[in-house]
């Protein structure tokens, strides 16, 4: 399978868990790898983690996360890694803490 398209699927795994309705900007990825590939067939799964979390400097009520995405197929094998950062809104709570500070 192209590697754009295993990772466009990673990360699209995971929008109706993690960053629908709550992103405000994809910034970019920081590392994507491949180290074994995806062939016709396979099955792919796929897990987040946050890396990092903090408030944006210019833009009040938004914060920076970066994102490890990890992609396995159906034996277990990493498939793809891939690093992104993206700006979310805040919670209410998340950013009336920010405006106090």
């Amino acid at each position: 399978m192209n590697s754009m398209h295993t990772v466009a699927t990673l990360v699209g795994l995971s929008v109706s868990q993690l960053t629908q309705g709550t992103i405000g900007a994809q910034l970019g990825f920081s590392e994507i790898t491949f180290p074994k590939p995806v062939f016709h067939g396979d099955t792919l799964y796929g897990e987040t983690e946050v890396v990092s979390k903090r408030a944006s400097k210019s833009r009040p009520g938004q914060g920076i996360v970066t994102l490890k995405h990890t992609g396995r197929n159906q034996d277990g094998d990493v498939v793809c890694i891939a690093v992104r950062s993206a700006m979310f809104h805040m919670s209410p709570d998340a950013a009336s803490a920010q405006e106090q500070s």
